[in-house]
């Protein structure tokens, strides 16, 4: 058997609203401006990027996603985990064939992924499962090991990035090839990794730093990631429509909506922390309409004073979006605020 691998990092994967190439920023306002931090927590996390920049501390991350829960906890749990495992889990799974018929063949051939993939993903999913039921896998193995599958479905989807759609009739480019996540082996054992609506679990936990980057607009992110969701929770729900998504009714963030102003004002009121970082972007009334803000900056100064003194921060980058916006200038925003008595 070929033992040879490729490599992957937290980085390696395209993702809306991704802040890795704003980590400098982000970092050079927190080492500034919020002295003795011990505990960072990321709870709006997505890909797990802000999460990466601090893993000197005690970091506690969420996402209302399952699929970026997953990640995160490869990335950041607390358990230890087998590297040569992993690589022989690999390696194995690159090197199979004839994979047959599956959840993902009956469901998703030639649309986002070619027939031959679809059996290669139903195969291995499954067999994630199977292999961690029979205890050959630890809990941060298997997710590591659906980390790899994810990141390996992202770089050869039919897609613009996003699962909206697929580009009927397009060639894949490649085919599934898995890669060993780089994950530190032992990561702080006071990390923690959650799955759920941030506005409840900020009424659990307490952190020095609470970084919050929830979603801007009306595009909500289980219909544009839902198959790399419906891969990752591996419940074999029936999917419908051209897009072939399943029911996501249950994933929706109230930050999508009209309702996103007071679900804010909401969860910084219930944060137990020394700093609350917020990061919201300048496009209030700049894209097409589902891409405006769903929260004011009135309202964020408002929300935010109430809690403590505020600053911001801002720098101009080039946002990755879903291509039906094209700004020359976006900027990203960070609000710090300083909390009255820490909390």
């Amino acid at each position: 058997m070929n033992t040879t691998y490729r490599t992957s990092t937290i980085n390696n994967r395209r993702y809306l609203g991704n802040k890795y190439k704003l980590l400098p920023f982000i970092t050079r306002v927190v080492e500034a401006e919020c002295p003795q931090v011990e505990t960072v927590a990321d709870i709006f996390s997505g890909t797990g990027a802000v999460s990466s920049a601090f893993q000197d501390k005690i970091l506690i991350t969420n996402d209302l996603m399952y699929s970026n829960y997953i990640c995160n906890f490869a990335w950041f749990g607390a358990e230890d985990y087998d590297p040569q495992r992993i690589a022989e889990f690999v390696t194995a799974y690159n090197a199979k064939t004839g994979c047959g018929e599956n959840y993902m063949t009956r469901n998703f051939a030639d649309t986002y992924f070619s027939r031959r993939d679809c059996a290669k993903i139903g195969y291995i999913r499954e067999d994630i499962e199977r292999s961690y039921k029979r205890g050959l896998l630890n809990r941060r193995e298997r997710a590591l090991l659906i980390t790899s599958l994810l990141y390996a479905m992202d770089r050869i989807a039919l897609t613009c990035g996003h699962y909206d759609a697929y580009r009927k009739g397009a060639k894949s480019e490649g085919s599934l090839e898995l890669c060993v996540p780089m994950a530190q082996v032992h990561n702080n054992p006071l990390n923690q990794c959650f799955n759920e609506d941030a506005n409840n679990l900020v009424k659990r936990i307490e952190a020095d730093l609470v970084y919050i980057d929830p979603p801007y607009n009306s595009r909500q992110y289980c219909d544009t990631y839902h198959l790399l969701e419906n891969v990752a929770r591996w419940e074999k729900p029936e999917v419908f429509g051209v897009a072939k998504k399943m029911d996501r009714s249950g994933m929706k963030s109230k930050y999508c909506t009209t309702s996103a102003p007071r679900a804010f004002e909401t969860l910084v009121q219930d944060i137990k922390a020394k700093y609350i970082l917020l990061s919201y972007n300048n496009m209030a009334e700049k894209g097409n309409g589902r891409s405006n803000a769903k929260i004011s900056d009135e309202d964020i100064m408002k929300t935010l004073s109430k809690k403590g003194s505020v600053k911001v921060f801002e720098e101009s980058y080039k946002a990755f979006t879903t291509g039906k916006s094209d700004l020359p200038e976006n900027a990203e925003r960070l609000f710090l605020c300083t909390c009255r008595d820490g909390a």
